[in-house]
């Protein structure tokens, strides 16, 4: 029997996508039905005094009202939020001032600037909280020791400096990655358009601000939606600074929040409905900045 033409070419785009299609469903699919499943049940000891094991009991939504309910939970997103505010435009703003101004005409050692400003990166995230961590204690930090000596005290860990400290180690860690990709956009904006500007008078600022700025607003847009998605994920670094400053709870930050009921408290419904009601907001958010983003664009 002679097989019918065009089977071949319909079933070789499916062999092609089955590989992504496997993977997709084995780690983004399955894990979040899974994690919804686990947030509509509860485990409960079978006896008020702790004996017989437990048992698991199907509550529906409770698990997102205790987490909505949760004085804790609110007050991470808060902390979050203020977070946001202040990291997202250091980080972007920071990045892109830094990326004009190593493709600047006037700029040199180019190739060297890249890599020192990128070196930050190759630090594991885990490690450079232990490093901020010991340049903000007293005592144990040449900064602080140099700040002293000129009678400026500061207070790094305390209550109303503790959020630009974060700030502050997190962007040390991923602003040079973020410059690269806007060095990395500014490097396919046409040569001809940058001469002509310089020729119609356009300085460097001038420049960088009407022309180069407008050419790559899908690499900001993107670093802004990353940056954003990955700033309400915050854990790192208040995590670590958290035995060293008191100003800092168990429940500091959403996935703070999450990991305390997973590992500490084992209530793995709770954790599940909290880390369900982070992703929907990480998706609103990823809405919004791309909304935003495209109007951008179109203006």
């Amino acid at each position: 029997m002679t097989p019918r033409p065009g089977i071949g070419r319909r079933s070789t785009p499916v062999l092609f996508i089955a590989p992504f299609l496997i993977l997709f469903l084995a780690t983004l699919v399955a894990p979040v039905g899974y994690a919804v499943w686990m947030s509509l049940f509860r485990e409960q000891a079978t006896s008020g005094l702790g004996f017989g094991g437990t048992r698991t009991l199907f509550v529906g939504v409770d698990n997102y009202l205790r987490a909505f309910e949760d004085p804790g939970f609110r007050r991470g997103f808060l902390h979050v939020g203020l977070y946001c505010v202040i990291y997202i435009p250091v980080m972007v703003g920071g990045a892109l001032l830094l990326a004009l101004l190593v493709d600047s005409a006037m700029a040199r050692a180019k190739k060297f600037f890249q890599l020192a400003f990128f070196l930050p990166h190759a630090v594991p995230g885990l490690i450079a909280a232990i490093i901020w961590g010991f340049l903000y204690t007293p005592g144990l930090s040449p900064v602080i020791d140099l700040l002293s000596s000129i009678g400026a005290d500061w207070d790094f860990l305390g209550p109303d400096a503790v959020i630009f400290s974060l700030v502050n180690a997190a962007a040390w860690q991923w602003i040079g990655y973020n410059m690269v990709i806007f060095y990395a956009a500014l490097q396919a904006v046409p040569r001809e358009t940058l001469e002509a500007a310089t020729v119609d008078g356009a300085g460097e600022l001038r420049t960088g601000w009407s022309v180069k700025l407008p050419m790559i607003r899908s690499s900001v847009v993107l670093t802004m939606l990353f940056t954003a998605v990955g700033a309400i994920q915050l854990f790192n670094e208040p995590e670590v600074l958290r035995t060293r400053a008191s100003s800092i709870s168990q429940d500091w930050s959403p996935v703070m929040f999450i990991y305390q009921a997973a590992f500490t408290e084992h209530d793995y419904g709770l954790a599940a409905a909290a880390s369900l009601m982070l992703a929907l907001l990480g998706a609103a958010l990823s809405f919004v900045i791309t909304r935003l983003g495209n109007r951008w664009k179109e203006a």
